[in-house]
């Protein structure tokens, strides 16, 4: 016989390894069914603690929601505290100017356009005012804004305009 051939036939040989192939196929079935079923990952004692820790967590997620709301409404009480601490401050310093007679002649001449015995007063059109009361634009004394005159001028207006009624 030759050196390099061997003594079964490739039928035989076939026919060998399909029955190792067969066996190893047998053994590896045979072992998973002895086998134990696998038990999944999640144990009793798993589920309870993950029921613990989920009902913990519902139960602070409000509480926790509510101190946060506080906190913010409370730091919005202690701003609105200072600012309104600010204010009385500034009302204080002006109610102490207006203890000064020499503040309240300030305002009236200012303000009411109040003058001394023998002084004259004087009071300048706005720029662009003519004689007739129509400013640069064509508009009347009236139609301007009211803040910016003195109240008399207001009140004059205001009578002026109750004599003649609009009508359109």
């Amino acid at each position: 016989m030759a050196a390099g051939r061997s003594r079964f036939s490739t039928t035989t040989r076939l026919r060998v390894l399909g029955e190792q192939a067969a066996a190893r196929v047998y053994r590896a079935q045979s072992r998973r069914l002895r086998r134990p079923p696998r038990r999944s990952r999640l144990t009793g004692r798993a589920a309870l603690l993950a029921l613990v820790v989920c009902t913990l967590v519902v139960a602070l997620a409000y509480p926790l929601r509510q101190y946060i709301a506080q906190r913010a409404e409370i730091g919005d009480l202690q701003r609105q505290e200072r600012e309104t601490r600010e204010r009385v401050e500034e009302l204080r310093d002006e109610k102490a100017r207006w203890q000064d007679p020499a503040y309240v002649e300030q305002q009236a001449r200012r303000r009411l356009h109040f003058v001394r015995p023998g002084e004259i007063g004087f009071t300048m059109p706005q720029s662009g005012d003519a004689e007739d009361g129509a400013g640069a634009d064509g508009r009347h004394r009236s139609d301007r804004s009211a803040a910016g005159r003195p109240w008399y001028d207001n009140l004059w207006d205001g009578v002026d305009r109750a004599d003649h009624p609009r009508t359109r």
